[in-house]
């Protein structure tokens, strides 16, 4: 009788033994220390026979330099009279600082001290491997200005860029002088106006699979063959994009977290922010923008209602470099204008 209680009992109490010990290992285990995020290089790490150095070389902007930040190294051009008046130059999803190539020059020419640089993981800074949100990005730029002991800078984004110039004069509002400028700029995209090819391609497997040396074998020899084979005059956007792609281990997984995670979405609160302050703000886009759609011009500026929409009949996104004097033209009359309260509404040029 005895025998028969005992392995009733045992049959009560081992089942629930494991779980028991297993809850008070989890609730007792300690972490692995944190470790060092994995750093990958950039467009410096390749050969000189690659065609980026053609296409994009280190050299693209006088005035260059690198500055090592906790994620990584940062590539960084000045421009200008230093004496001149503060700029600062942010770039896109995929094209590093030479999509400024014929716009920040002129302002340089015209007395601005100008600043550009390559965002985390693409052209000349490096990719450290990490989710890439907006804090990266601002965060990189502040530590950026630190560096080059800029108190505070005028603010011009583009695209992405323009969502982080945003975000950064939330963050930081002490860093920014009274004007942001937004080109074509995302930030309250929505996820129905990004393509199906875009999710399926920033989806983790596909960035898993394509990490693979097979598929980045495939990539370099395509990335190769394109630059030989085109005949006439290369086209350098299209170019380092490809370059960029095939040759940086964490490019594709950079711009495919930057579309899931990062300030190509979600940055409403820092529009409306933006919209509450006291800082000058122009928005300048084309109505004939297929990746960053004309109508989230009007979004913005209904978040930012006393911003100067300024529209660009017929412009697709790659406004710098299809309308760069139109665009210089709308930058050097904004920041030169001394009035503090911006006009709404538009102005449509032909």
């Amino acid at each position: 009788m005895l025998a028969s209680t005992s392995a009733a009992a045992n049959r009560l109490v081992l089942p629930l033994l494991v779980p028991l010990l297993l809850i008070g290992y989890l609730m007792t285990s300690f972490p692995y220390p944190p470790s060092q995020p994995i750093i990958y290089t950039s467009l410096s790490s390749l050969p000189r026979s690659c065609s980026s150095w053609t296409v994009y070389p280190e050299d693209f902007y006088p005035g260059g330099a690198y500055v090592t930040l906790p994620y990584g190294r940062v590539r960084y051009w000045m421009i200008g009279p230093e004496n001149g008046t503060k700029v600062i130059f942010i770039h896109g999803l995929s094209i590093p600082a030479i999509i400024w190539k014929d716009v920040a020059p002129v302002l340089a020419s015209r007395g601005y001290r100008v600043l550009l640089y390559d965002l985390y993981g693409r052209g000349y800074s490096d990719a450290p491997k990490m989710i890439y949100d907006v804090s990266l990005y601002t965060t990189q730029l502040a530590l950026l200005m630190q560096h080059i002991n800029w108190n505070s800078a005028h603010i011009i984004g583009l695209s992405m860029g323009g969502a982080i110039a945003a975000a950064f004069s939330v963050q930081f509002p002490q860093l920014v002088n009274d004007k942001v400028a937004l080109i074509a700029s995302a930030g309250v995209v929505e996820s129905s106006d990004i393509s199906r090819t875009a999710k399926i391609m920033s989806s983790p497997i596909v960035q898993t699979i394509s990490s693979l040396p097979p598929f980045r074998h495939y990539m370099r020899r395509l990335a190769n063959a394109s630059s030989i084979s085109e005949g006439g005059p290369i086209d350098p956007i299209q170019q380092i994009i490809r370059l960029q792609s095939a040759h940086l281990p964490y490019f594709n997984a950079a711009v495919a977290s930057s579309l899931r995670d990062g300030p190509i979405r979600g940055q409403e609160y820092a529009f409306k922010a933006l919209g509450n302050s006291t800082q000058q703000v122009l928005l300048i886009h084309g109505t004939a923008d297929q990746t960053v759609p004309y109508k989230y011009a009007s979004k913005i500026q209904g978040l930012v209602p006393h911003l100067e929409l300024m529209t660009i009949e017929g412009c697709g996104h790659d406004l710098t470099i299809t309308h760069a004097s139109e665009v210089s033209y709308l930058l050097l009359r904004f920041l030169s204008s001394n009035n503090k309260s911006t006009a709404d509404g538009q102005a449509v040029l032909i």
